[in-house]
């Protein structure tokens, strides 16, 4: 068995051999965590989702605000986990914009414009 997970490692490691101009070969790689969510009551779920659509509708009178490229499924799922989580006051306005702007650093007016409609919404 050990074998077999080596023989993937070896095989997925000479799969990826080629370079990425974007990291240079000294830099770290990138540290990804795992977040495990837990689903939110339906009544709570409603909670978000009007505050959630509130705050996406102030969007659209703000001249400044650029929207960002949520373009896959897996964009939109933790880009939404993101929001819920400042909503739900499990991490920072901070923590959110950080996080936020891991993923789209150009988009750093459109974070803190988000967490303040988030603040608001309180």
């Amino acid at each position: 068995m050990k074998l077999k997970i080596a023989a993937a490692g070896i095989m997925a490691l000479a799969l990826s051999g080629c370079t990425n101009s974007i990291v240079s070969p000294e830099a770290p790689a990138p540290v990804v965590q795992k977040t495990t969510y837990t689903q939110a009551s339906p009544e709570k779920q409603e909670r978000f989702h009007k505050d959630m659509i509130a705050v996406a509708t102030s969007t659209k009178s703000d001249p400044n605000y650029h929207r960002m490229a949520l373009d896959t499924p897996e964009k939109k799922t933790w880009f939404r986990n993101l929001m819920f989580q400042l909503w739900d006051g499990q991490i920072t306005k901070a923590q959110f914009v950080a996080e936020g702007l891991k993923a789209y650093p150009n988009h750093k007016y459109e974070f803190n414009f988000i967490a303040d409609g988030y603040a608001k919404r309180k």
